[in-house]
């Protein structure tokens, strides 16, 4: 969603759902889904080509979501506000929640802004988002069992000038469980593909939506990276679920993938000190 379709719809609506069925064992979410903004706030004094960046959103990773969500019938809960406005994918009291500057361009709306707007926007923006997940999520838990939570993002194909080799990338934190799961089944049906293993990020953030709303509550959880020249189409994103669904449906049907289990997180305490984990390459 950009800017002119976010603004041009009336009443801004912070969240986007999708209807599913709550049985279905899984709950997709999308953190980054959108450049739209409201109104009130212009283009935060941006050019309009800033808007179809990554700064703005993820680029094709909405698409990726609705696609999944479709395949599988099931819930899913995505943004309608650009990154740039607040950042939903960060705690509430963390230091980049809103940016004032972002991979070199400087955000004229966010320079001077202060406490009370930061939770302003908390407000109607971040806190609806993270309320609708949290719904979602024990709707799935009164259906049944216990939701596992997918998340998807993108990336871009270069970071300061070096080509990134990942087609996918697989975040995760102490919780393997989902993470070991697709990336086997992933290594079955796609043998060819370079799967980052929390790469090109890190999976242990505390304050994110996975941290509050996955880890927290012992819920089975993986974050989906993919390279936005791949899913920047509708086309490329359609095909990339349809190549990504088959493997986390048969993830997904593990038995330890429905159950509570708290693994805790390598953002707390002592496990900050700790290297980060590995998953098992397995030959196919």
């Amino acid at each position: 969603m950009t800017v002119a379709e976010a603004q041009a719809g009336g009443t801004f609506e912070a969240v986007e759902m999708i209807a599913g069925d709550p049985a279905r064992g899984v709950l997709f979410v999308c953190d980054h889904a959108s450049a739209g903004l409201p109104p009130e706030y212009g283009s935060l004094g941006l050019a309009a080509s800033e808007f179809t960046r990554h700064i703005a959103y993820d680029i094709g990773a909405g698409d990726v979501t609705r696609a999944l969500a479709a395949h599988f019938g099931a819930p899913a809960v995505l943004t309608r506000f650009s990154r740039l406005l607040i950042d939903p994918n960060r705690g509430s009291d963390d230091p980049t929640l809103v940016m004032r500057l972002s991979d070199g361009s400087l955000i004229p709306g966010n320079a001077r802004i202060d406490a009370s707007e930061v939770e302003a926007r908390t407000a109607r923006y971040w806190r609806p988002y993270r309320e609708a997940v949290a719904r979602a999520a024990a709707a799935g838990q009164k259906a049944g069992r216990a939701p596992a939570l997918v998340s998807i993002h993108s990336f871009t194909p270069v970071w300061r000038g070096a080509p990134r080799p990942w087609e996918t990338g697989l975040l995760w934190d102490l919780d393997h469980r989902l993470a070991q799961g697709l990336l086997d089944e992933l290594a079955l049906a796609e043998p060819g593909l370079t799967i980052g293993d929390n790469e090109p990020y890190d999976g242990a953030l505390q304050g994110d939506t996975m941290y509050e709303l996955a880890t927290a509550h012992g819920f089975a959880h993986v974050l989906i990276e993919f390279r936005q020249d791949l899913i920047g189409t509708l086309a490329g994103a359609g095909e990339w679920a349809a190549r990504i669904a088959g493997p986390l449906e048969r993830a997904l049907a593990k038995p330890e993938i429905g159950r509570i289990e708290h693994f805790g997180s390598r953002s707390e305490g002592r496990a900050r000190l700790a290297r980060k984990p590995r998953l098992v390459r397995r030959t196919p």
